[in-house]
C-alpha cells in the first residue's frame, strides 16, 4: 500500500516526502476515518534493507518487460540494442542526510548509478538503477548493475547484438567480464594508463584516417568544439596484471584531435609541430573501425538525457522542500548545507546538477585575459531563509 502511494505521488509530481501530501484530495477525508502524515512514508523508506531494494528492482524490471511486450518500446531490439552505464550526483541539503557526501563533482549529495537500454530507432529507457552514497567510487557495484540490466534488456526483447557502453570510470575487468558473461559486447573508454599510452605510440603514422563529424563534439580539456579528427586502431591486451585466463585481448580504437588551445603553448612561441590529444576506446565490436567509433560516440546521447532530466525547471513544490530543510536545520540554520561558492567566491566550484562530462559555461572558464566572474547567486535554501526571517 505504501509503495503504491509513493509511486502514485511521484507520478503526480511529488519530489519530496512532504509533497506526498498531494495524495489527500477530493472526498478522501470522507472515505478514510483517519489520515496519516506524509512523514510516515519517510519512516517506511528508512526501514528498508538492501533486500527490500532488490525486491523493488525486481518489480521495476517486470514493469519494463511487460510494458515492452504491450507497446513498441524498443523497436529493432531483436537486431541491435545498446546498454549505457553512467552515474549522476543529485544535490542534498542538511548535514544529517544519510549517505550524503562530496563526490567527483564537488557537490554534496547522493550518487545514482543508471543503466539505460536503447536502439537506433528508440529512445533510452531505464533498465536498472542503484542509489549510492555521494562519495562512492563511480564503478562501485557497476558489474552487478550491468548483469541485471542485460537480463532485463533480454526479457524486454533485446535478443540481437547488445553492446554495453560507458566512459573510463567503468574501465575495469569486473564490468567487462559482466558484459561478456551476459552475452553482450562492450565499448568502454580506456583510461590513459601506461599500457594504453604505450600502445598508442606504436600506431604507424600512415594508419590514421581523417574523419569529419556531422555534428561537432565538445572537448573538455581544450574547451572548444571539434568537428574533425583522425582515427586509428591497434590490437591490445588489457588487464595483464591479472592471471592469464583473465586477460582480455581485443582492440583499441583511438581518436586524436590537434591541440589548438593557445594556453598550452609558451608565451611568445609558436608550435614547431602538431601535438595531439588522444581518446582511446576499448571494444570487441565486430563493426568496422569508423562505425565502431561512431557507435561509441553516441554514448554521449545517454549523458545528454541525464542532463535534460537534471535541468528540468523548478516547480512550486521545491519551495516547500526548502522550507522543510530550513526547519530541519534547527535554530540558526547551522545544519543547512552551505552554498559551495560561499566558502571561497574565487574558486570554480561546480554547481548542483553539473556532471563531469558537461562543458563549463563560457562565463565560468578561467582565462589569462579574463578573470573569473562573480560567484553564482545564493542557494535556494538561503533565499528561503531570508524570506522566512
Amino acid at each position: 500500500m505504501k509503495v503504491g502511494a509513493l509511486v502514485a505521488g511521484m507520478v503526480a509530481g511529488a519530489d519530496s516526502i512532504d509533497a506526498m501530501d498531494l495524495l489527500r484530495h477530493g472526498g478522501m477525508g470522507r472515505v478514510l476515518t483517519a489520515g496519516r502524515a506524509p512523514s510516515t512514508l519517510g519512516t517506511f523508506l528508512r526501514s528498508f534493507t538492501f533486500g527490500h531494494v532488490r525486491q523493488l528492482d525486481a518489480v521495476a524490471s517486470r514493469l519494463l518487460v511487460n510494458l515492452a511486450g504491450r507497446s513498441p518500446l524498443l523497436v529493432g531490439a531483436d537486431q541491435v540494442a545498446f546498454v549505457d552505464i553512467d552515474d549522476t550526483i543529485k544535490a542534498t541539503y542538511g548535514h544529517k542526510k544519510q549517505g550524503a557526501g562530496y563526490g567527483y563533482s564537488g557537490v554534496k549529495g547522493l550518487n545514482a548509478l543508471l543503466a539505460t537500454c536503447s536502439t537506433p530507432l528508440s529512445a533510452p529507457v531505464i533498465a536498472a538503477t542503484r542509489l549510492r552514497g555521494g562519495s562512492t567510487n563511480s564503478a562501485k557495484g557497476a558489474a552487478r548493475l550491468v548483469a541485471d540490466a542485460l537480463v532485463t534488456a533480454a526479457k524486454a526483447g533485446a535478443t540481437g547484438v547488445v553492446t554495453v557502453r560507458s566512459d573510463s570510470a567503468y574501465y575495469n575487468h569486473d564490468v567487462i567480464a559482466a558484459a561478456r558473461t551476459g552475452g553482450a559486447r562492450f565499448s568502454i573508454t580506456a583510461r590513459m594508463d601506461p599500457a594504453v599510452t604505450r600502445a598508442i605510440t606504436q600506431i604507424p603514422d600512415d594508419a590514421w584516417v581523417g574523419i569529419k563529424y556531422p555534428h561537432a563534439i565538445y572537448d573538455e580539456d581544450e574547451h572548444r568544439w571539434v568537428s574533425d579528427a583522425q582515427v586509428a586502431e591497434i590490437g591490445f591486451t588489457a588487464f595483464t596484471s591479472r592471471r592469464h585466463s583473465e586477460h582480455i585481448d581485443t582492440r583499441l580504437i583511438v581518436r586524436r584531435v590537434k591541440r589548438l588551445n593557445p594556453t598550452t603553448l609558451p608565451a611568445g612561441q609558436g608550435a614547431l609541430f602538431s601535438t595531439w590529444r588522444h581518446h582511446a576506446v576499448f571494444t570487441d565490436s565486430q563493426e568496422s573501425m569508423l562505425a565502431a567509433e561512431a557507435t561509441h560516440r553516441d554514448h554521449a546521447n545517454a549523458r545528454e538525457g541525464h542532463r535534460r532530466v537534471e535541468g528540468r525547471p523548478a516547480r512550486a513544490l521545491v519551495f516547500r522542500t526548502d522550507q522543510r530543510e530550513h526547519r530541519i536545520a534547527g535554530p540558526g540554520g547551522d545544519l543547512v548545507q552551505p552554498d559551495p561558492c560561499r566558502r571561497d567566491p574565487g574558486l570554480e566550484v561546480p554547481r548542483p546538477g553539473h556532471h563531469r562530462h558537461d562543458p563549463r559555461p563560457a562565463h565560468r572558464r578561467a582565462r589569462p585575459h579574463r578573470p573569473l566572474s562573480p560567484p553564482a547567486p545564493s542557494s535556494p535554501t538561503r533565499a528561503v531563509t531570508g524570506q522566512v526571517l
